[in-house]
């Protein structure tokens, strides 16, 4: 099989993080398919394919635009908040339930292969259990593994669930291809962007006061968020913090945490347009650039192209 023969199609896509990377490692992304229009007219500018706005908790719905891009690859990350260590952790709350309607697009498209990306304690929700249960049924060789963005390109600590799946194929077929390229160290946020930030130590605010929010910049980055908020004038430094002189720290732009996200600094985010709250939330929400090409580049690899 060429990689000229897989049609992918990217669903839950957000502004696309997925899809570059996908696409950088030299796979044709054909469409792309999300229900956050902020989200859906970043992608647009970015990408010449199609993306569709559809509501895919109803994925009967969206069942046309598979048959119509005659994709045989589906790549996607459903929405992780409800098992995320920074939510509320009730897969039950909605958004869980979308992992579901991932598995039941699969079911119906029976795609060649699969991406499935979630957080790391999406494997220990019961949600996972019928999901994967989907999957066997369909004969999918299952590779299932737990990536730290930090060892494959990306200068930010932050673990995510993978799951690939090969029509017919054997489970773990790609687990050695994916651990194989992993870094020997994590890649630290100097590594990547060298001394462009212009400061050593940056803010990135904590869940709670129990937590350091002061990094340098000479470690990987805590995961990237939804939110991001101003160093307060009342702050009061942490015992683990890596600068207590606040004088030396400042939070970092909205545009300098998608460089994190690994996106390029040529990435349209149309921020004219937004506000910096939407924003920070589309970049949080991303797959980081560089770990779907990771990911893509051990597919490849496994398909012998």
């Amino acid at each position: 099989m060429k990689l000229s023969d897989l049609r992918v199609l990217d669903i839950f896509a957000g502004c696309g993080g997925l899809s570059l990377g996908f696409q950088n490692a030299g796979f044709s992304v054909v469409g792309a398919i999300d229900n956050w229009q902020l989200a859906i007219n970043i992608y647009s500018k970015n990408f010449d394919h199609p993306v569709y706005n559809c509501d895919l908790s109803i994925p009967e719905d969206s069942y046309h635009i598979f048959k119509n891009l005659n994709c045989n690859f589906i790549i996607g990350g459903a929405p992780c908040q409800d098992f995320s260590n920074a939510g509320l952790r009730n897969e039950d709350n909605g958004r869980g339930e979308l992992s579901i309607s991932y598995a039941r697009i699969i079911q119906h498209v029976r795609p060649q292969i699969f991406v499935l990306e979630n957080v790391e304690r999406y494997r220990k929700s019961n949600k996972y259990l019928q999901v994967k249960e989907i999957f066997k049924a369909c004969n999918y060789g299952l590779t299932e593994t737990i990536l730290n963005a930090s060892l494959c390109g990306v200068p930010q600590a932050r673990k995510r669930y993978i799951c690939i799946g090969v029509l017919g194929g054997a489970d773990n077929a790609l687990l050695s291809l994916l651990h194989e390229g992993l870094a020997p160290r994590p890649m630290t946020v100097r590594d990547y962007l060298g001394d462009s930030l212009g400061t050593e130590y940056y803010y990135r605010h904590a869940r709670s006061y129990q937590r350091k929010a002061i990094f340098s910049i000479d470690e990987p980055s805590p995961t990237i968020r939804g939110t991001n908020r101003p160093i307060s004038k009342n702050y009061i430094p942490h015992k683990n913090d890596a600068c207590r002189d606040l004088r030396r720290v400042r939070a970092l732009t909205t545009l300098e945490r998608s460089y994190i996200q690994t996106f390029p600094s040529s990435f349209n985010f149309d921020i004219e347009n937004q506000t910096k709250t939407d924003l920070e939330q589309v970049i949080g929400n991303a797959v980081p650039v560089k770990l779907g090409e990771y990911i893509a580049v051990a597919i490849s690899k496994y398909l012998g192209v």
